[in-house]
């Protein structure tokens, strides 16, 4: 039996403890907030507010958790901001040395419809993306942060996304 996936799951931990231990758990989806509170930013100057090292806004939204949120539209370039570039970074870095193509994946060809493409699976994860926004995180918060922090919120998230995920794949595989 091929080991490789306990050395990766081994790297994964330990990245999710360093993040931890050296800045906070691990979470990008509040970036797609502060994405868009820049654009509204751009638009509106008066949308966010500085008094003496403290940031607000007329938004409530922006204005939750004293105003974190609108000092990272203020301020963009943070860990935050930093961690998703990486994201991308390091899976293109990852990716130019391993060298590696999937041998399994099929091209989309002009004959298969949008539903039997990636474009399913693209609808499927920006779905996933806005449930867990929606309940106030994301699913690298709720689920992999989450569990290692032993929140009862996290684990409940895996389950169900699990639960879903196997109840997708034998759906697909009848169909």
């Amino acid at each position: 039996m091929n080991k490789k996936w306990l050395l990766k799951a081994m790297v994964l931990g330990l990245a999710f403890f360093a993040a931890i231990l050296l800045k906070k758990p691990i979470g990008v989806s509040t970036q797609f907030n502060v994405a868009s509170g820049l654009m509204e930013y751009a638009v509106n100057r008066d949308i966010i507010r500085e008094e003496g090292g403290v940031y607000s806004s007329d938004n409530a939204y922006y204005n939750a958790s004293h105003g974190k949120l609108a000092k990272a539209i203020a301020h963009p370039i943070n860990y935050g901001f930093v961690f998703v570039l990486s994201i991308f970074l390091g899976a293109f870095v990852g990716h130019r040395i391993l060298g590696k193509k999937d041998a399994t994946r099929e091209p989309i060809s002009r004959e298969k419809s949008w539903k039997d493409s990636n474009g399913i699976y693209f609808l499927g994860g920006c779905i996933l993306l806005f449930g867990a926004r929606f309940a106030g995180g994301c699913t690298s918060g709720h689920m992999m942060s989450g569990i290692m922090q032993g929140a009862i919120s996290g684990m409940v998230f895996a389950g169900i996304v699990f639960a879903f995920a196997i109840l997708t794949a034998i759906v697909k595989e009848r169909v």
